[in-house]
């Protein structure tokens, strides 16, 4: 049965609002940060090409896969920890199932299974 509530999580209770909250931050940091991360890398390259100095352009070169490895696991970041916790709880804990309720919050009332 789904019901518009709060999102229980075994004696926890989390406010639906707290929740949306929680799961607007994750998408906006999933969305904007590696977006950034690889302007900055190009900008950077840019500046070394720019120089046309050989020194820069690897020196750039390097800290643009870096950026773009950086943007890779923030924006995996939720799925890794999701991974992490599903094998690290035991199955009596319905920990994953609480932390998908949570990022899967879209509005301030989310729907709860």
């Amino acid at each position: 049965m789904v019901q518009l509530l709060d999102i229980a999580c075994g004696a926890i209770t989390v406010p639906s609002k707290l929740a949306y909250i929680i799961s607007l931050v994750i998408s906006l940091i999933q969305i904007f940060v590696p977006i950034l991360l690889i302007v900055w890398g190009m900008l950077d390259l840019g500046k070394a090409v720019m120089a046309q100095k050989e020194d820069e352009i690897k020196k750039g070169q390097q800290l643009f896969v870096k950026r773009l490895i950086a943007a890779a696991i923030v924006f995996f970041v939720v799925v890794i920890v999701k991974l992490l916790v599903g094998l690290v709880a035991d199955d009596s804990n319905n920990i994953t199932s609480c932390i998908d309720n949570i990022i899967k919050c879209k509005t301030t009332t989310c729907i709860s299974e």
